[in-house]
């Protein structure tokens, strides 16, 4: 896929996307920078790629705090001398701040999310692009979701969620136009229900399983993180050397109807 020997930043890379993203770049031969928060899992997928002879190095990092995430792509860049790929992947969930509908969300819910959803984007971007750019071709791809699209009803009516994730599609096409004439491409991907840790709650929801053959026709089921990471590699790579500002949705159908 065109990725063998470059230099990727894969941000959440403890959890299930970032995982299977970081796991598939590097079988591809990619050295990849592992930025996440949970220590633990951090370093368990340092520990499975190298185990099956990839090359990765995990940073402890909070993709909120800009000093943390200013250091993690200095020491990368220390560690490696270069830059190539960005992929964001961390964020999460804000219910547990009071994130839901706009008039029952808290000003905490609202505040905690756009942080973790978009600040952690913009940080990321703010200090790698420079190193992209020098790259001569980089690529940043960004994960946001298909509620970024589409409205959600009650099962998920996660307003502050659905804006941050729909603000890291403005920033993506954003950059995609003013960083295409220096060959930085910058595209974004939408999923689905995506089997993961943070779907934990939809997933033990007899009644959202109910309906996931009308929410993703395409297999009835959750889709798997594997499916977003194929995904991200293909935008990451010389593949889509000539595709950027794409929004890609991996999300069985649910947004085709």
């Amino acid at each position: 896929m065109g990725i063998a020997g470059k230099i990727a930043i894969v941000t959440g890379a403890g959890g299930g996307i970032g995982r299977a993203t970081a796991l598939l770049f590097a079988s591809e031969g990619a050295h990849v920078a592992l930025f996440e928060r949970d220590a633990e899992a951090g370093a368990q997928v340092e520990a499975a790629i190298r185990e099956n002879g990839g090359e990765a190095a995990f940073f402890p990092v909070d993709m909120c705090v800009p000093d943390q995430v200013s250091a993690a792509v200095a020491a990368v860049l220390a560690r490696w001398g270069r830059l190539d790929i960005l992929v964001n992947v961390a964020g999460g969930s804000g219910r547990r701040w009071g994130d839901g509908p706009v008039d029952e969300c808290t000003l905490e819910g609202w505040q905690r999310t756009l942080e973790l959803n978009l600040t952690s984007v913009f940080l990321a971007c703010k200090y790698a692009v420079p190193h992209l750019l020098a790259s001569g071709s980089g690529a940043i791809v960004n994960i946001s979701s298909v509620l970024a699209l589409v409205g959600g009803d009650k099962d998920f009516a996660t307003h502050a969620y659905a804006a941050s994730k729909g603000g890291i599609i403005s920033l993506t096409r954003a950059m995609a136009s003013y960083y295409a004439p220096q060959r930085l491409r910058a595209n974004v991907i939408c999923p689905g229900l995506i089997a993961t840790g943070m779907s934990a709650r939809v997933q033990a929801s007899p009644e959202i399983r109910q309906r996931l053959p009308a929410l993703q026709p395409l297999s009835g089921d959750f889709g798997r993180p594997q499916d977003v990471a194929q995904a991200a590699l293909y935008l990451a790579s010389d593949a889509s050397s000539f595709v950027t500002g794409a929004v890609l949705t991996v999300d069985g159908g649910w947004t085709v109807h």
